[in-house]
């Protein structure tokens, strides 16, 4: 996003940006819900083993650990958390998700060849996703969450609409494999890779008839925008989740963002799923609660916006009134594996308390 006068002064066009930001943020203020609302029909909840992965987790101890928490859903987001990838192993898995009444949507990593976060260690990228497809069929998940990959994919040869090119091309190489096996692929808005209309773009382009979006809405302030809105933009194509709460605040080259624990940070989680319930009603809310460090966005610095060309006022202007709402929070460490994996399970149960006892959710 840059000023049409190339010489204007960065921090004057971007002081206009905060006071519209102001002014949208007072303009939605009428439309606040009541302490007391909740979503009128119940969103299944689940977490995404990223939530817990200090834990190494396979896929039988992560379906204990969800039924032990009374939850619906679990994303299994990573291809390593099962032991093979043989049929009867799969159906087993299947049938221990069938059995405890938890729900699984499979997921695995980058499917974009020349991101940088690709792996070859599944194959080329349609062979990768190939195999996702195959996995997700085997344990009877409706979807495979994928990502294209991290926010300096943005900054790599011909930006972030080249490496939304490619993925596109790898989609449709699968096109036939996934509606075959009845898997739909969801692109996850992935550390700072595309913003909510970037993603719409690759669906769009690939087909959503087979191709939809994960939705992450800690991702969302990574790319400087309101959770709220990217639910709003993604909600047509949205097919399973990744969510948790964010804090913003400025400092003195722009704004810091640090993910919360669900009910921490800014996001107004009763505004959230009930617009989520609304326009997303059988999708469950998987949270992937990741935090304890801040990432910095010194969007006052006269590079910052060079990878992001075609970025929108309006949608950073929301993400400015969230940042002067905002407060410094303290980082996290933890001393050693056993004291992370306690921070790990400690941050996801709390929210997954948070969002039965205050937002409703959850069906058990």
């Amino acid at each position: 996003m840059k000023p049409e006068n190339p010489t204007q002064d960065r921090r004057t066009f971007l002081k206009t940006t905060a006071l519209a930001g102001a002014g949208l943020a007072l303009a939605g203020a009428g439309g606040t819900l009541k302490a007391a609302d909740q979503p009128e029909k119940k969103i299944k909840l689940g977490f995404d083993n990223f939530a817990v992965r200090s834990m190494g987790w396979k896929a039988h101890a992560l379906l204990d650990y969800a039924a032990s928490l009374k939850l619906d859903s679990i994303l299994i987001s990573d291809l390593d958390a099962y032991e093979n990838f043989t049929e009867p192993y799969l159906k087993e898995v299947r049938a221990k998700a069938n059995e405890l009444g938890v729900q699984i949507h499979a997921g695995t990593w980058s499917i974009c060849p020349t991101s940088k976060f690709f792996k070859k260690n599944w194959g080329t990228a349609e062979e990768h996703l190939a195999l996702g497809i195959r996995v997700a069929k085997t344990l009877g998940s409706p979807v495979l969450r994928v990502i294209l990959g991290m926010a300096d994919d943005r900054k790599s040869e011909g930006g972030i609409e080249a490496r939304i090119a490619d993925t596109v091309k790898v989609c449709k190489a699968l096109r036939s494999q996934a509606i075959d096996a009845g898997v739909k692929i969801a692109v996850e808005n992935h550390a700072g890779d595309m913003q909510a209309w970037e993603l719409v773009e690759l669906i769009e382009a690939a087909g959503k008839d087979y191709v939809g979006a994960c939705l992450d809405s800690g991702n969302a302030t990574w790319t400087l925008e309101d959770p709220l809105e990217s639910l709003k933009v993604l909600a047509p194509y949205v097919l399973t989740t990744g969510l948790r709460d964010s804090m913003i605040w400025e400092y003195a080259d722009g704004a810091k963002v640090q993910w919360t624990a669900m009910g921490e940070g800014l996001v107004d989680g009763k505004a959230y799923f009930k617009r989520f319930a609304e326009l997303c009603p059988s999708v469950p809310a998987h949270l992937e609660i990741i935090s304890g460090f801040a990432r910095e966005f010194p969007y006052l610095k006269q590079d910052f916006w060079n990878p992001y060309p075609k970025a929108r006022a309006e949608g950073f202007a929301r993400f400015l009134a969230m940042a002067k709402r905002g407060k410094s929070i303290e980082s996290h460490h933890s001393a050693d594996r056993q004291a992370e994996q306690d921070y790990q399970k400690s941050e996801l149960e709390r929210s997954l308390k948070y969002c039965k006892e205050v937002l409703g959710l959850g069906t058990r």
